[in-house]
């Protein structure tokens, strides 16, 4: 008679899964709850303490670490040494593990104390999982509940292969791993180890995305387990399913709405390969989306928009006008919804609300290599008049949303900003004052700069951005100061009566 051991924190299915076992000769094994929940059900099965000749002790702490448990396992049936051995020692076997372990990640979620998180980290059960893992030629392990019906059906038809039993305990080991990533995680933030020496991270897959960036990759989406306010938090009311590329210039999309989620203005964005081509700040999304569209008509079209309010009717009509890949918004008035389903592949999104990034890590996957810093997150930037002239109280608020917007803009990044709205976009550039000339030069002809903020992510190393913007009427510069050539484009603003502002912080974004 072969033996199957279960013990699962989560019992959907099991009264039926160990019921089938039954009808296929298996003698069924089970621990505390388990045990009571079978029992109850009309299975035939034995308590653990009928196979370990000892009782649960320490309140359930101690019930499978025991030789009459892991040596009924761990025997390699092929190997007369062994065979021997738990024939000497009255062990028999065990053929099937099937576990499902305390719910650790369910206590973090809901907020537990952590005497009672620590009392939810299982130590029978992974190490049941990893010892019947380890036999799998001669064991089979079992720790989904979506994998009972198939196992029964291959069982029925004397089909459960050593390739199946194989892919079951790459199963087994995946979860133990993630189990023990999600505990160590846990515990590096209780010790408060931000940087650890060793650095576990889990994801689990969400969906195969039907192509990567080109036509020729396979994509995927992964999520990390309990999260803190993942941005991606949306839901689609509409159109085809979301792409590799179309994920990715969401996030730089949010991450531009993020800025501005506490502002009293509503903001529109217009993303085009994550980069912004356009930022609008108005009272209503129709004033901020027009002021988003007029930065730049031409690379708007195609792009993702996201408004920071309610899409109502009127601002509908106006984005229903050109092509747009995705609409994302806090909420769509009825009307405004079904007048943008007219588009049948338009994806629109209603996103969760955006709240304060509690990931305070930024990370870059090198090959095998794992860059890792702090978010790019400084609270109240200073303002630091450094030149003669003084900057007016429009122009301060102008240089402080022409800094947010710089800082989500691929270096070397500048924006020229006026009244709450980019009028020119220079970014990716090896050069800033190609960067500037690429801004302007690409708007120039339908632009007036006269009184425009210019800001820029980084410090300028010569006085050349400074005396082209005055070339076009620009009347502000904010940027981080701290090149050793500072003085030269100061100098250069007095010269030109113009007004400059340090921020004392730098923005790359690679």
């Amino acid at each position: 008679m072969k033996r199957a051991l279960i013990s699962v924190t989560d019992k959907t299915g099991v009264v039926e899964f160990a019921k089938k076992l039954n009808e296929l000769g298996y003698e069924i094994v089970s621990t505390g709850n388990t045990f009571k929940k079978l029992k109850e059900n009309g299975v035939n099965v034995i308590t653990i303490e009928d196979v370990t000749h000892f009782p649960e002790i320490l309140d359930g702490r101690v019930k499978t670490l025991n030789p009459y448990v892991h040596g009924g396992i761990l025997y390699r049936r092929d190997l007369s040494s062994h065979v021997e051995t738990v024939k000497e020692h009255e062990i028999n076997s065990i053929d099937m593990v099937v576990v499902s372990l305390y719910d650790f990640e369910g206590a973090l979620r809901s907020g537990k104390t952590h005497e009672e998180i620590v009392e939810n980290i299982d130590i029978g059960g992974p190490s049941m999982i990893r010892s019947a893992s380890k036999n799998y030629k001669d064991v089979t392990v079992v720790v989904d509940i979506a994998d009972y019906p198939k196992i029964i059906e291959k069982l029925e038809s004397g089909e459960l292969t050593l390739e199946d039993r194989r892919k079951l305990a790459y199963k087994a080991f995946a979860t133990t791993a993630r189990y023990d990533t999600l505990i160590s995680s846990y515990f590096a933030k209780v010790v408060g180890d931000e940087y650890p020496e060793i650095l576990n991270l889990t994801f689990e897959k969400d969906t195969e995305l039907r192509y990567g960036e080109n036509g020729h990759q396979r994509g995927f989406l992964y999520s990390q387990p309990n999260a803190k306010n993942p941005i991606l938090n949306f839901k689609q009311l509409h159109g085809k399913e979301l792409s590799f590329n179309n994920i990715n210039d969401l996030h730089g999309c949010l991450e531009f709405m993020r800025e501005f989620k506490d502002n009293e203005e509503v903001c529109a964005v217009a993303i085009k390969h994550a980069n912004a081509c356009g930022v609008g700040l108005g009272k209503t999304s129709l004033e901020a989306y027009r002021k988003c569209f007029e930065s730049d008509k031409v690379s708007i079209f195609g792009g993702i928009i996201g408004i920071t309010s309610t899409v109502d009717i009127e601002t509908a009509k106006m984005l229903n006008d050109i092509f747009f890949e995705i609409i994302v918004a806090y909420d769509f008035d009825d009307d405004a919804l079904e007048l943008l389903k007219s588009k049948k592949n338009l994806r629109i999104l209603k996103l969760a609300k955006i709240e304060d990034s509690k990931q305070k890590l930024d990370m870059k996957y090198l090959d095998g290599k794992l860059l890792i810093q702090d978010k790019d997150k400084i609270e109240n930037e200073k303002q630091e008049v450094v030149t003669k002239l003084a900057p007016t109280k429009e122009q301060l608020k102008d240089m402080d949303f022409g800094m947010k917007v710089v800082k989500n803009l691929k270096s070397n990044a500048i924006a020229i900003v006026k009244d709450g709205q980019t009028l020119a976009i220079g970014c990716g550039q090896t050069s800033r004052i190609w960067a500037l000339s690429n801004a302007i030069e690409n708007n120039k002809e339908e632009k007036n700069f006269e009184g425009a903020v210019l800001a820029s992510d980084a410090f300028f190393p010569f006085d050349d951005c400074v005396r082209l913007a005055a070339e076009y009427g620009i009347k502000a510069v904010v940027q981080p100061g701290g090149s050793i050539r500072d003085e030269d484009s100061v100098k250069a603003c007095d010269e030109l009566d113009m007004t400059m502002v340090f921020t004392g912080a730098r923005h790359f974004k690679h």
